[in-house]
């Protein structure tokens, strides 16, 4: 476990930042404000340890990175109107981020590297555990943990999440990184407009938000994570298979390939696929910004995901072969369009419905992250990350995390399940052939 050593707050450096900035509002959109009773984004580098430490390197660093990205030194603001309704936006008030610095002697990065599951003790390298994003009116947008390990670095960056998606938090790190290196200016700046359709009323309003704290959590069982790995050739392969499989298409990705394996085998590993008239759903993270017209920036700095389910029943899914899987996937996918995602914003404006991690039903898996965000170059000054791991927000039984791999066009999968179904798993010829442990 980790040993905190001091805790402060870091402002964005004065010398860095514009007058504007702390005046700037944010009003969250549907995508953000339906995160609202879920936990923050937790993820985090494994680094080998330079000499001398970079402590003090890494706190004026962040300093000046959080001059680009005024929200994540700001506050989430909820405002209760007249109708009773509610509305949130993040006051970019330059309160600052949570910096925190801690030690664990006894553990390596062997440690941490060479079990087969994840140890437990890694949840302890990322603060903010147990928060949830409607608390950002008083905790820190973004916390950041830095453990001295034995021979390594953990940095574990805790991010609230209606202020950020996947692709805004590796924005941000690899900014940060850039920094570090003693850029003066960062690659990418955010994209901190608004940019959800005109014809939407801001700010958004949703029913009297303290009724819809009550009874919303909810104990989730002891689970195990576990992080697969494939190589770029094992994942071609698992593509030319399923589009193989499918005559008539040869457009099935290698992620799509690589998850419709993953779906079959943890329905198969699971107890009750024995009730094979059972349902078995897979919730898709859709990106929105390529597909909004006009496209949103890539670096546009909010949240830009929402998901779609698919369903069938557990017997279908194991009888129609990985190639049926991955094509449904696929079908799914390219039905998103910009006027569906505008009418799913109209939608749950007249419905607001906010998720929570028990919402996930048996037998349901749901995906996060992705293999597309770029990991592996956050060099903060003496080397790149040797590992990344996630912390224990948001992690029901069915969690699917993907990483970029260390090498280049691998993946890792780090999977979260009941302790059986994971075990069971090594024993399933069709996914351990194509794992490289």
């Amino acid at each position: 476990m980790a040993e905190i050593c001091f805790t402060t707050m870091v402002q964005p450096a004065a010398g860095h930042r514009k007058s504007s900035t702390a005046s700037l509002r944010i009003e969250l959109t549907p995508w953000d404000v339906r995160l609202l009773l879920l936990g923050p984004i937790q993820k985090g580098l494994l680094l080998l340890k330079p000499s001398p430490s970079h402590i003090d390197h890494l706190k004026t660093s962040l300093s000046r990175t959080l001059h680009f990205f005024p929200p994540l030194a700001g506050r989430l603001t909820i405002i209760k109107n007249a109708d009773n309704t509610t509305s949130f936006f993040i006051n970019c008030n330059d309160v600052g981020a949570r910096f925190i610095y801690a030690v664990a002697p006894s553990i390596t990065v062997a440690n941490i590297l060479q079990p087969v599951y994840v140890p437990r003790f890694v949840r302890s390298f990322f603060p903010l555990n147990g928060a949830q994003n409607h608390e950002g009116v008083s905790k820190p947008i973004l916390a950041v943990q830095v453990t001295e390990l034995a021979d390594g670095f953990f940095i574990g960056c805790t991010v609230n999440h209606t202020v950020a998606d996947g692709s805004s938090f590796w924005h941000f790190f690899n900014s940060w990184s850039e920094i570090s290196r003693g850029f003066d200016k960062i690659t990418r700046p955010p994209f901190l407009e608004r940019s959800f359709p005109n014809d939407i009323d801001c700010p958004i309003r949703v029913p009297l938000f303290d009724k819809q704290l009550n009874g919303f959590y909810s104990i989730l069982p002891q689970l195990q994570e576990r992080v697969f790995h494939f190589t770029k050739e094992k994942i071609a392969g698992l593509k030319e298979k399923a589009n193989a499989e499918m005559k008539y298409t040869t457009h099935i990705s290698s992620l799509q390939a690589l998850m419709a394996l993953l779906w079959r085998s943890i329905i198969r590993c699971r107890s009750t696929v024995a009730h094979a008239d059972q349902e078995t759903n897979f919730r898709l993270a859709i990106g929105v910004r390529p597909r909004l017209h006009p496209a949103l920036p890539q670096e546009y700095f909010r949240n830009g995901v929402y998901f779609e389910t698919m369903t069938t029943k557990a017997s279908e899914l194991l009888k129609q072969g990985q190639g049926w899987a991955a094509w449904q996937m696929n079908k799914l996918i390219a039905s998103q369009t910009g006027d569906e995602i505008r009418n799913f914003l109209k939608c749950w404006i007249k419905n607001p419905r906010l998720q929570t991690c028990g919402s996930v039903t048996t037998n349901a898996l749901i995906t996060s992250s992705s293999p597309r965000f770029n990991v592996y170059s956050n060099d903060f000054g003496w080397g790149k990350p040797v590992a990344v791991r996630s912390g224990e927000a948001n992690k029901p039984d069915g969690k699917l995390t993907f990483f970029q791999g260390a090498e280049e066009g691998s993946i890792d999968v780090e999977i979260c399940l009941l302790p059986e179904t994971l075990h069971t798993m090594e024993d399933d010829a069709e996914l351990m052939e194509v794992v490289t442990v």
